[in-house]
This record gives C-alpha cells, sequence and structure tokens, in this order.
C-alpha cells in the first residue's frame, strides 16, 4: 500500500481522519505529530517534504507563482474572519483603524494569510494602503523566494509583539492567535462580529485560511490516490459536522467566489505577480472532487 507522508493540524475537520476514526482506501497516511500546521508550512514549500499537507491560501498562492510543484485540493481547513485579532494598546489612549495610517503595526510575517486579510480590511473598511503603514515582522516569508516590500523591517533579539505593543513600540498587532487577555490590550475594531458579518454580506465569501494540497506529482502519477485521500478527508469533515462543527466548503464550485477573493487579495497587495482564475489553481481531477 502507498504510504504518503501528510501534516494537518489540529482542526474539527481534520481530528477524526488524525484519530483514525477514518482513513483512506487504497493508500495509507503517515500523518506528522503537529498541532498547528502553521509551524511547518515551512517545511511543505521549502523542502517539499510532504506528499499531502494542509497550507495557508496565500502562502500557496506565492509558492504557485514562484514555481513550487503544489496542487491545490477544494478543501477547506481552517477559515475565520480576521477582524478581532488587530489589537491595540487601549491603556496608550484611544486609536481608530483610520488612525494606523503613518504608524507601525505588527504581523508575524508579512505574507501570511491573516496579515494578507487585515490588510485588505484596513485598505478597503477603512482607508489605509498597505504602503501607508510600517510593517513591523519577527519571521520570514514561509516561500524563501518572496521578498518583503521596502515598509516592512523584520527584528529580531528575542521581541515578541505582544510586549512591544505592550511597550508601544508599535501601535497595533495582528494577532493570529487570540488576544492577551488583559484590560489593556483590546481589538482595534469596533464590535469586529458585526464588521465581519457585514464583510461576508458585501463579498459573498469567507475568508480561507488554510486548505488542503498535494505534490504535483502525486497528482500527476497517481491520479486515484488523491481522489483517495480527499474522500478520506470528506468522510472527517462529515464526522465533524455531524458533531456541531462549521461547514467550511469542500467542493471546486463551493469554494469558486471564496477563491476569487482570495487570489484578489493576494494580487492587489503585490504579494502575486498575476490575477490567477480559479479555473488555473485545478486541473480536471481535482475540479471533479466533490
Amino acid at each position: 500500500m502507498m504510504k504518503l507522508k501528510t501534516m494537518v493540524g489540529d482542526h474539527p475537520i481534520t481530528l477524526p481522519l488524525k484519530r483514525g476514526e477514518v482513513a483512506p482506501q487504497g493508500v495509507a497516511l503517515d500523518i506528522a505529530d503537529v498541532a498547528r500546521a502553521s509551524s511547518a508550512f515551512k517545511r511543505v514549500v521549502r523542502g517539499m517534504e510532504f506528499d499531502v499537507a494542509e497550507l495557508a491560501i496565500v502562502t500557496f498562492l506565492i509558492a504557485k507563482a514562484h514555481g513550487k510543484p503544489l496542487a491545490l485540493l477544494p478543501a477547506v481547513v481552517a477559515a475565520r474572519f480576521q477582524h478581532p485579532f488587530l489589537a491595540y494598546n487601549a491603556a496608550r489612549g484611544p486609536l481608530t483603524p483610520a488612525g494606523l495610517a503613518g504608524k507601525k503595526i505588527g504581523i508575524r510575517s508579512y505574507s501570511v494569510t491573516t496579515g494578507a486579510w487585515m490588510r485588505s480590511i484596513l485598505w478597503h473598511d477603512h482607508g489605509v494602503q498597505p504602503d501607508a503603514v510600517q510593517w513591523i515582522t519577527l519571521d520570514e516569508p514561509h516561500v524563501a523566494e518572496f521578498q518583503d516590500p521596502p515598509n516592512v523591517t523584520r527584528v529580531g533579539g528575542g521581541k515578541d509583539m505582544v510586549s512591544m505593543l505592550r511597550d508601544g513600540e508599535i501601535a497595533a498587532a495582528i494577532l493570529g492567535e487570540g488576544l492577551p487577555k488583559e484590560d489593556w490590550c483590546q481589538p482595534l475594531i469596533a464590535d469586529p462580529a458585526a464588521a465581519a458579518s457585514d464583510w461576508q454580506q458585501r463579498h459573498g465569501a469567507i475568508q480561507i485560511n488554510h486548505m488542503l494540497v498535494v505534490r504535483q506529482s502525486l497528482l500527476d502519477q497517481h491520479p486515484e490516490a488523491v481522489k483517495d485521500v480527499y474522500q478520506a478527508f470528506a468522510q472527517s469533515r462529515g464526522i465533524a459536522l455531524a458533531a456541531g462543527a462549521a461547514p467550511l466548503p469542500f467542493g471546486f464550485e463551493a469554494n469558486r467566489r471564496n477563491l476569487e477573493v482570495a487570489i484578489a487579495c493576494a494580487y492587489e497587495q503585490r504579494l502575486i505577480p498575476q490575477r490567477y482564475s480559479v479555473d488555473e489553481l485545478f486541473t480536471d481531477v481535482t475540479r471533479a472532487l466533490a
């Protein structure tokens, strides 16, 4: 039986498969011991370590632009609206999203998907263009070939975003793993749940975080194995839905609009050099997955 080296994080949709409640027919998944998939994204796009992996959508688009041999599957394993994750230090006085122009904003790495969505929100909903901000980062991009724009400064020396925000070194921070439970640290976007609902109604989409990818060579040489993998994840999703998990979309047409918006987000910020069509991201085999 073909064994596929696999990397997925702990999500409601993936946990039934990781626990062995379902398994693909015809192949075996050798699943890496990773709880947070983002910690292994460099391994996915640099070392091409995995046959099957979870990957952030903007990282995938950048990887595609730089010729990485990865193929996208129409399966969303993580998605969320980013509005609650832009934080500021309320103890230092009032601040609005529009007031961030000319200021410093912290983000783990400039090209991460959370940052791309938040820059789009600031640009289109609050009038703050990405070039009008000084971005302070801690980490290099997942895709080694990607070059940060000139208004990005990477800091070292054991810095962390929460401390920098608390000490006033940055005006705001995009804290994708959630806000510290301290009174001084507050979401900058007022009523983020209402703002997210409004965004969804206007765009007719969700904000995708992570989808599934496979090696291009696996898709080319063993398309039936890819179908088996997809069906196993679909079965895992079904178990999660029955237990009350959010119905993240699987299938090509179910994700068409979501991907159109994600591609536009990455392209207008010059993260990718061309505005791919959704069809360009898939083949006849992956388009037919349902």
